[in-house]
């Protein structure tokens, strides 16, 4: 059969509240997750063994990484449907920035599960294929649904949300790392939170017209917005570069960090932020795109 691929797509946190800890060393968070046009390219054909291979504009950033989140995947799939290491030729075009907040490595491994599924006729439902994604973390499941939805839990607790509209947006990375692990425990460093009440699902916007909806979120935050600005101050200064761009409604950092978005009223207002923003930052990793619920 010819090769099978998909799109491994960038995941955004238009808001992200946090909860303390809880006992078992896991922040609880409420949130609501969207994905974009751009990302990373998965592509799989059967082979004699499981391989994984990665080229692209971020793929020397892998190559040091020989147990990549897709390997994981693919073993926890065959150890669930009892049929062994799957036999196939993985190839990732890795074109995200890495540690970006963009869920890239849990995208990755969502589409390579599912092109997994369909190259190997294998039969597993959708519930049982996102108990595997979990395997690889919170970010798992929700990066193999690949549509908008409201995540509670640790990430893992899903609700899909149709309603949400398309939403222009351009996305800027400002060309450093944002560890997920290193924010988490400057957030924990940080002053005590009352986060009982932070944590339940705000109240949805009065309509889900763009407009009213980028109001709403304006109203929101991403708790780990400040510790990884402590940390990283270029993400600081790209959260500021953002807002100032021409057209942007409402910028904001992404998940940990360090991209950040900045959502606009129209795809005109995106692509002239994102020719702005490249000009200004000719290294920085710039993309328009746009977000959708589907």
């Amino acid at each position: 059969m010819p090769p099978l691929t998909a799109l491994a797509p960038a995941k955004i946190n238009l808001f992200l509240h946090v909860g303390p800890v809880d006992a078992d060393g896991y922040h609880p968070l409420s949130s609501l997750v969207a994905f974009g046009e751009v990302g990373d390219r998965v592509t799989v054909e059967p082979a004699d063994r499981l391989s994984l291979s990665v080229s692209g504009p971020f793929g020397a950033g892998l190559a040091a990484e020989p147990d990549n989140l897709i390997l994981r995947a693919l073993r926890a799939l065959g150890q669930a449907t009892g049929a062994g290491e799957p036999p196939l030729k993985v190839t990732l075009d890795k074109r995200l920035p890495i540690a970006a907040g963009l869920g890239g490595g849990s995208s990755d491994a969502g589409a390579a599960l599912k092109l997994a599924r369909q190259a190997l006729a294998l039969d597993i439902d959708d519930a049982a294929l996102e108990a595997v994604a979990g395997v690889i973390g919170a970010d798992g499941p929700m990066c193999l649904r690949m549509r908008t939805a409201w995540a509670e839990g640790r990430g893992e607790v899903l609700t899909d949300e149709p309603r949400l509209p398309p939403l222009h947006a351009v996305l800027f990375n400002p060309g450093v790392p944002s560890p997920t692990g290193a924010v988490y425990r400057a957030y924990d460093a940080g002053p005590p939170r009352a986060a009982a009440h932070a944590l339940a699902w705000p109240a949805p916007p009065a309509d889900w017209s763009p407009a009213v909806v980028i109001d709403w979120l304006a109203g929101l935050r991403n708790d780990l917005q400040p510790p990884a600005e402590a940390l990283t101050p270029a993400i600081a200064d790209a959260v500021s570069a953002v807002a100032a761009a021409p057209g942007v409604a409402l910028a904001r950092m992404s998940g940990s960090g360090a991209t950040v978005f900045g959502l606009c009223r129209s795809g005109e207002d995106a692509a002239a932020a994102a020719a702005a923003l490249s000009a200004a930052h000719p290294v920085a990793w710039v993309a328009p795109t746009r977000l959708a619920a589907a």
